[in-house]
């Protein structure tokens, strides 16, 4: 009994996704998330008090995946760590609905500012600043630079996914990386 609530609920969750993601933010409505999961209004408010509650939810899971990215991502060396979020941010907006749907919401379940994506290109910022402190490569006009190029792949990727492409994402950070192997360079050199 338990693995079939499991699996309404992430069916639920997995249709407001989609809905959010292919669409508006207002198509995750109740009558279409009941429809898209294949379950009723009642298993909905069964395991959700509402639908921000449900939104919510989708928020927590792609804020999860997407803190996961950042940490796998600065597990490397710190010069290429933003080629590397980069790279596997676009590939999860490209093939995962949650992920895609996540970043363009806010921890209380609207489309209202704060959005995940802006708290994760701020951990994403936060890190290589930290990491310069340590003889990264990152002072903090390249972390703006960085998240700005970010960003905009990630904007862009909503109307062509085609910017979500790793082969894009690494063309782009093929000119970019010159720059941070300077700025690497020039730390080590004051340090």
């Amino acid at each position: 009994m338990y693995k079939r609530s499991e699996q309404t609920r992430e069916a639920l969750v997995s249709a407001a996704a989609e809905l959010i993601a292919t669409g508006r933010f207002a198509d995750a409505g109740l009558v279409n998330i009941c429809r898209v999961a294949g379950v009723s209004r009642g298993a909905l408010y069964h395991h959700f008090a509402s639908i921000a509650e449900l939104v919510a939810e989708v928020y927590v899971q792609a804020r999860e995946r997407a803190t996961a990215l950042v940490e796998d991502s600065f597990a490397g060396p710190a010069a290429d760590a933003p080629a590397r979020f980069s790279v596997a941010l676009g590939a999860a907006m490209a093939k995962d609905q949650l992920m895609c749907a996540g970043m363009g919401l806010g921890a209380d379940g609207t489309d209202s500012a704060p959005l995940l994506r802006d708290e994760v290109l701020g951990m994403v910022r936060d890190r290589m600043v930290a990491d310069s402190g340590r003889g990264g490569a990152a002072p903090d006009s390249l972390a703006d630079l960085a998240v700005v190029v970010t960003a905009g792949l990630e904007s862009l990727g909503y109307t062509d996914s085609g910017w979500w492409d790793p082969r894009q994402t690494e063309r782009l950070w093929g000119i970019l990386r010159p720059l941070f192997a300077e700025a690497e360079e020039a730390a080590g050199a004051q340090g």
